[in-house]
């Protein structure tokens, strides 16, 4: 069920009022049993898969409790989540590109390669709740967090419908306890909620659906497809992924608020960002947080020779693309941002341009390279992705798709930029449910016209559900 079509609205629309109507513990079964039924949608053969996991680390982490005075079993324990874990996304995210890259290499030394392959099916989220639930058993192992002992609480944790299948990731610090305790009915929940719907809406519907058709056709090899095409390609992937992440995010948290459960905050628009680190603390917060506590600072972090710094950033982000797909391009993607947090490092907080026009020129330059890498990120191969590159750069003949692509680029992301220009600049206002009602209308009023007047001529998933 896509949070943009008319069946999840149904859905939901019953689950809010039968769970207005129920006492706590009820509330949990109903979100439990409605979490499984919206996994089920996407694909009922993998509930068993869903379910395995968070029986192994229910179990781990009560394990790792009860050896609390044994360290070494509770590192057994630990291992033990760890590695299941692991090795459920591995095979199913990553067995065939492993066989593939294997055959390949064989082949490339000589050797005829025939090895059986299998047709696995990637399951929807499963590198969202993977990382959620190793997260959980860290953090007990940590002493960072005490396990829950109730199965039911946990499995809600770990299937929690508007985040399980494209996040945010949730720490078990914030988000169990709201499970754990009654939730309340606050002032303001509906409206902060509402605002969220609307402006993930937005993203998801006008600015990344519709921007989707030029990004297929500057992306499809076509040979027609000049290198000016291409380029506009790349900007518009830019703001449709950002656009169809971003406004799940924000969708997920408004459903969510109306619940009366706070999941946290995703994206702090990246595209405003001077350098990598501003980019990637607005960027995937939820993945990129995870990453430095539990790659990155155990790593050693910035600790040691300045080699090892380099060498833990590299690790980190080369491992955060691997996280992103089973694919060569996103190991380079991973790279380069590793790569220019490195080049950006020495610099530290310091402004070599400085000044209004200097910061509105460094966030210009740096979002080049965030479009160069997305090049790689969406690219089908780096044989592709180099070719286009290299068309960007010998062939800027001006095409009516050049045109065309343009000027839908302009009509659907300027409304977005000047959104996000004034949330930055007054920070203070930047919640939309915070400014007047007559404000608010008008805004909700435009979101509708677009979404009636503006049908996308394509209409796509999620792109990080292939995550």
């Amino acid at each position: 069920m896509l949070f943009n079509s008319y069946v999840f609205w149904l859905f939901f629309g019953v689950i809010i009022l039968l769970y207005r109507c129920c006492g706590h513990r009820a509330q949990n079964g109903l979100l439990l049993v409605a979490s499984y039924f919206f996994y089920a949608c996407w694909d009922w053969r993998f509930i068993p898969l869903i379910a395995l996991t968070t029986g192994i680390n229910y179990l781990t982490g009560l394990g790792i409790e009860v050896q609390e005075e044994n360290l070494k079993r509770k590192k057994i324990y630990l291992t033990v989540s760890i590695v299941s874990s692991l090795t459920i996304l591995g095979f199913f995210k990553y067995w065939g590109f492993f066989i593939e890259s294997t055959v390949e290499a064989l082949t490339a030394l000589g050797f005829q390669a025939h090895v059986p392959s299998l047709e696995i099916l990637l399951p929807v989220g499963i590198s969202f709740y993977t990382f959620q639930t190793m997260s959980y058993t860290i953090d007990v192992y940590r002493g960072e967090v005490k396990p829950t002992k109730n199965l039911a609480t946990f499995a809600l944790y770990v299937a929690y419908f508007p985040q399980l299948v494209a996040g945010p990731i949730e720490r078990s610090s914030s988000l169990l306890p709201q499970i754990m305790n009654p939730r309340k009915n606050r002032e303001g929940d509906f409206t902060e909620g509402l605002s969220l719907v609307m402006y993930g809406l937005f993203l998801k519907v006008i600015v990344a659906d519709n921007l989707a058709y030029i990004v297929n056709g500057a992306f499809s090899g076509n040979e027609a497809v000049t290198g000016a095409d291409m380029l506009i390609g790349v900007y518009a992937f830019a703001f449709q992924i950002y656009g169809d992440f971003a406004g799940y995010s924000s969708i997920a948290r408004g459903v969510s608020k109306w619940m009366g459960i706070d999941l946290m905050v995703n994206f702090k628009r990246p595209y405003l960002a001077r350098n990598p680190s501003e980019f990637w603390q607005r960027w995937h917060i939820s993945l990129s947080s995870w990453l430095r506590d539990y790659l990155y600072i155990p790593l050693g972090g910035n600790r040691g020779a300045r080699w090892k710094v380099y060498r833990n950033l590299m690790l980190t982000m080369i491992i955060g693309g691997i996280w992103h797909g089973a694919g060569w391009t996103f190991i380079c993607w991973g790279a380069v941002h590793g790569a220019l947090l490195c080049a950006y490092r020495p610099l530290g907080k310091r402004k070599i341009l400085k000044g209004p026009l200097g910061h509105a020129l460094a966030v210009v330059l740096f979002f080049q390279w965030v479009c160069l890498t997305w090049l790689l990120f969406r690219a089908e191969s780096i044989g592709q992705a180099g070719d286009m590159l290299m068309q960007i750069v010998t062939d800027f003949t001006l095409t009516d798709f050049t045109r065309y692509g343009f000027w839908m680029l302009v009509f659907f992301t300027l409304p977005l930029l000047i959104c996000e220009i004034w949330a930055e600049r007054k920070p203070l206002l930047r919640r939309l449910e915070l400014v007047h009602w007559s404000v608010r209308a008008v805004i909700y009023c435009y979101v509708v016209f677009m979404l009636i007047e503006f049908p996308p001529i394509v209409h796509g998933e999620f792109i990080y559900f292939q995550f």
